[in-house]
Protein backbone atom coordinates (compact mmCIF):
# COMPACT_ATOMS: atom_id res chain seq x y z
CA UNK A 1 0.00 0.00 0.00
CA UNK A 2 1.12 3.70 -0.73
CA UNK A 3 0.52 6.43 1.89
CA UNK A 4 -0.45 9.67 1.67
CA UNK A 5 -0.14 11.91 5.03
CA UNK A 6 -2.09 15.54 3.35
CA UNK A 7 -2.13 18.08 5.53
CA UNK A 8 -2.97 22.08 5.99
CA UNK A 9 -0.29 24.33 6.97
CA UNK A 10 3.57 23.92 6.17
CA UNK A 11 5.64 22.44 8.67
CA UNK A 12 8.68 24.37 9.68
CA UNK A 13 12.28 22.07 9.89
CA UNK A 14 12.80 21.14 13.80
CA UNK A 15 11.07 18.43 16.34
CA UNK A 16 8.04 17.94 14.70
CA UNK A 17 9.24 17.41 11.00
CA UNK A 18 11.94 15.28 12.47
CA UNK A 19 9.70 13.12 14.35
CA UNK A 20 7.16 12.53 11.24
CA UNK A 21 10.21 12.04 9.08
CA UNK A 22 11.67 9.46 11.35
CA UNK A 23 8.49 7.33 11.64
CA UNK A 24 7.74 7.96 7.88
CA UNK A 25 11.19 6.43 7.19
CA UNK A 26 11.09 3.55 8.99
CA UNK A 27 8.20 2.06 7.15
CA UNK A 28 7.63 -0.62 4.28
CA UNK A 29 5.25 0.98 2.76
CA UNK A 30 5.56 4.65 0.28
CA UNK A 31 4.50 7.39 3.03
CA UNK A 32 4.03 11.02 1.20
CA UNK A 33 3.21 14.12 3.20
CA UNK A 34 2.16 16.36 0.92
CA UNK A 35 1.12 19.73 2.59
CA UNK A 36 -1.38 22.18 1.32
CA UNK A 37 -2.69 26.00 2.92
CA UNK A 38 -4.40 29.35 2.06
CA UNK A 39 -2.38 32.24 2.29
CA UNK A 40 -5.58 34.35 2.77
CA UNK A 41 -8.16 35.90 5.64
CA UNK A 42 -11.00 33.72 5.14
CA UNK A 43 -14.03 32.89 7.37
CA UNK A 44 -13.71 30.23 9.77
CA UNK A 45 -16.10 28.27 7.86
CA UNK A 46 -15.11 29.62 4.10
CA UNK A 47 -11.21 28.41 5.36
CA UNK A 48 -12.38 24.75 6.13
CA UNK A 49 -14.42 24.17 2.88
CA UNK A 50 -11.74 25.86 0.67
CA UNK A 51 -9.17 23.43 2.65
CA UNK A 52 -11.16 20.70 2.16
CA UNK A 53 -11.18 21.24 -1.32
CA UNK A 54 -7.21 20.98 -1.25
CA UNK A 55 -7.06 18.40 0.89
CA UNK A 56 -9.44 16.01 -1.57
CA UNK A 57 -7.35 17.17 -4.78
CA UNK A 58 -4.47 15.95 -2.91
CA UNK A 59 -5.95 12.46 -2.77
CA UNK A 60 -5.24 9.78 -5.01
CA UNK A 61 -8.44 8.97 -6.99
CA UNK A 62 -9.33 5.74 -5.76
CA UNK A 63 -7.31 5.85 -1.98
CA UNK A 64 -9.46 4.92 0.80
CA UNK A 65 -9.23 8.24 3.31
CA UNK A 66 -9.07 8.72 6.41
CA UNK A 67 -9.99 12.37 7.80
CA UNK A 68 -8.27 12.98 11.52
CA UNK A 69 -11.09 14.35 13.40
CA UNK A 70 -11.86 14.75 17.27
CA UNK A 71 -15.40 13.59 16.24
CA UNK A 72 -13.36 10.44 14.98
CA UNK A 73 -13.44 6.89 16.14
CA UNK A 74 -10.86 6.15 18.73
CA UNK A 75 -9.23 3.15 17.66
CA UNK A 76 -6.36 0.75 20.02
CA UNK A 77 -3.43 0.45 17.93
CA UNK A 78 -4.44 -3.27 17.51
CA UNK A 79 -7.82 -1.86 15.91
CA UNK A 80 -6.16 0.41 13.55
CA UNK A 81 -3.34 -1.62 12.93
CA UNK A 82 -6.65 -4.61 11.99
CA UNK A 83 -8.73 -1.87 9.77
CA UNK A 84 -5.04 -1.38 7.57
CA UNK A 85 -4.92 -4.95 7.46
CA UNK A 86 -8.22 -5.32 5.93
CA UNK A 87 -7.65 -2.82 3.56
CA UNK A 88 -4.20 -4.18 2.45
CA UNK A 89 -5.86 -7.25 2.36
CA UNK A 90 -8.94 -6.42 0.16
CA UNK A 91 -5.95 -5.05 -1.86
CA UNK A 92 -6.24 -1.15 -1.62
CA UNK A 93 -3.30 0.44 -3.50
CA UNK A 94 -3.64 3.78 -1.52
CA UNK A 95 -4.47 5.29 1.95
CA UNK A 96 -4.94 9.03 2.62
CA UNK A 97 -5.02 10.36 5.94
CA UNK A 98 -6.42 14.09 5.15
CA UNK A 99 -5.52 16.39 8.80
CA UNK A 100 -6.96 19.76 8.83
CA UNK A 101 -5.64 22.91 9.91
CA UNK A 102 -5.95 24.63 13.46
CA UNK A 103 -10.16 25.48 12.73
CA UNK A 104 -10.65 21.96 12.12
CA UNK A 105 -12.18 19.83 9.38
CA UNK A 106 -15.12 20.53 6.97
CA UNK A 107 -18.29 18.41 8.13
CA UNK A 108 -18.36 17.61 4.16
CA UNK A 109 -14.75 16.21 4.37
CA UNK A 110 -15.82 14.05 7.46
CA UNK A 111 -18.83 13.13 5.22
CA UNK A 112 -16.53 11.93 2.41
CA UNK A 113 -14.17 9.75 4.75
CA UNK A 114 -14.19 5.82 4.99
CA UNK A 115 -13.07 6.72 8.14
CA UNK A 116 -13.01 9.29 10.67
CA UNK A 117 -9.95 8.74 13.53
CA UNK A 118 -9.68 10.39 16.90
CA UNK A 119 -6.87 10.52 18.57
CA UNK A 120 -8.65 11.18 21.90
CA UNK A 121 -10.78 14.03 23.47
CA UNK A 122 -7.65 16.12 24.05
CA UNK A 123 -6.93 18.85 21.77
CA UNK A 124 -3.75 17.91 19.92
CA UNK A 125 -1.56 20.96 17.79
CA UNK A 126 -2.18 20.09 14.32
CA UNK A 127 1.29 19.89 13.11
CA UNK A 128 1.99 17.37 16.56
CA UNK A 129 -0.59 14.95 14.52
CA UNK A 130 1.55 14.37 11.86
CA UNK A 131 4.03 12.47 13.64
CA UNK A 132 1.77 10.82 15.95
CA UNK A 133 -0.05 9.73 12.89
CA UNK A 134 3.30 8.51 11.68
CA UNK A 135 4.48 6.53 14.92
CA UNK A 136 0.79 4.85 14.71
CA UNK A 137 1.36 4.27 10.60
CA UNK A 138 4.50 2.22 11.68
CA UNK A 139 3.20 0.28 14.70
CA UNK A 140 0.53 -1.00 12.71
CA UNK A 141 3.11 -2.02 10.29
CA UNK A 142 4.64 -3.81 12.91
CA UNK A 143 2.21 -5.13 14.82
CA UNK A 144 0.70 -6.81 10.90
CA UNK A 145 4.30 -7.91 10.75
CA UNK A 146 4.51 -9.73 13.76
CA UNK A 147 7.25 -7.40 15.25
CA UNK A 148 7.61 -7.13 18.98
CA UNK A 149 7.96 -3.36 18.48
CA UNK A 150 4.07 -3.27 19.84
CA UNK A 151 3.99 -4.61 23.63
CA UNK A 152 0.78 -3.87 24.29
Amino acid sequence: MRVLIAAVGRMKAGPLRELCAEYAGRMTWPVVVREVEIKKSLAVDERRRQEAELLRAACPQWARRVVLDERGASLSSDMFARRLGCWRDEGVGDLAFLIGGADGVDPSLRGDADLVLSFGLMTWPHMLIRGMLAEQLYRAQQILAGHPYHRA
